[in-house]
């Protein structure tokens, strides 16, 4: 199975926090999102793995160096979903591709879905669920999709409307209908196939965990979730969760009369100086939170 990771975003409802370090590589208890994504889409069967990349590329580039089977797509200009799914076309067979989003932590089971679209035999299979904040993708009730949002020429009453969480499995050849080296949204692709006859199938995810990290808050939720075991923890970070509610705090510096309270994330080689207080809040790596200070609800940053 291949996969892609979609990076490339400026990530400017997260400003400005974006302006040090793109999406992807945002700490989740410590360890960059990216590498928990490469992770479980390995675990899922997935062998060589495109990531693109455009805003602050050279850190995602650096912080790949030492995965193996990962092929780096640096964009000068910004593409766009579907631009850069077209400009990574070379990179794949004629197999399903995985695609997924790389600002999203989810409990969803990539396996499950791939196999779903080789048996439903679509041109393209979206992964979607029940998510208010995000409904805009009508479905009928064979799981055909048959628009995206209130602009579509269909009969709303008659479908239901779910949300897109952001993993596909694409058939390759689909990608044709996007002009090269072109910023285009694969939503307009999915439009086009729609009007052409294509098939494109729902995967309706349930019982699960979902969110798109896609604001501070949401950000900081997360940990919260995480550090109250609210949600599930991936492998690859349960030695830190154990840790909870205070977490990293024996790679970080800690000066005395220090207050940790409800939760804290502590990054690496970070400084908590005298009498600081800290309160849901995540320090990133080398970061300083200078003596007597009083944070609470926040990302500290080097």
């Amino acid at each position: 199975m291949k996969a892609m990771i979609l990076a490339a975003g400026l990530g400017t409802r997260l400003l400005p926090y974006t302006l040090k370090r793109p999406k992807p590589l945002f700490p989740i208890l410590n360890k960059p999102l990216l590498h928990l994504t490469i992770s479980r889409i390995r675990q899922a069967g997935g062998t060589e793995i495109v990531v693109n990349a455009h805003h602050l590329r050279h850190e995602i580039k650096r912080a790949l160096q030492e995965e193996a089977n990962i092929v780096l797509q640096e964009e000068e200009k910004i593409l766009g979903t579907g631009g850069g799914l077209r400009l990574a076309l070379p990179h794949f067979s004629t197999e399903p591709v995985l695609v997924v989003n790389g600002d999203i932590y989810h409990s969803i089971d990539y396996r499950e879905a791939y196999l779903f679209h080789l048996e439903a035999k679509a041109d393209v299979t979206l992964v979607l669920h029940d998510y208010p904040r995000f409904n805009d993708v009508a479905v009928d009730d064979m799981l055909h999709i048959s628009g995206f949002n209130s602009s579509d020429d269909r009969n709303r009453n008659q479908d239901r409307i779910l949300a897109f969480t952001g993993i596909h499995i694409i058939n390759p050849e689909v990608l044709h209908v996007i002009p090269q080296e072109t910023t285009y949204c694969i939503i307009d692709c999915y439009r086009k196939i729609l009007h052409q006859g294509g098939s494109i199938k729902a995967y309706f995810a349930k019982d699960h965990f979902w969110t798109d990290m896609g604001t501070p808050k949401d950000y900081l939720q997360l940990h919260a979730d995480l550090l109250e075991q609210k949600i599930p923890v991936y492998e690859e970070l349960g030695e830190a969760a154990a840790g909870a509610p205070f977490v990293g705090v024996q790679d970080a510096f800690i000066g005395k009369n220090v207050k940790l309270l409800d939760w804290v994330c502590t990054g690496k080689g970070a400084r908590i100086e005298n009498g600081a207080t800290l309160q849901r809040t995540v320090v990133w790596d080398g970061a300083i939170v200078p003596a007597g200070s009083i944070i609470k609800d926040a990302i500290v940053t080097p």
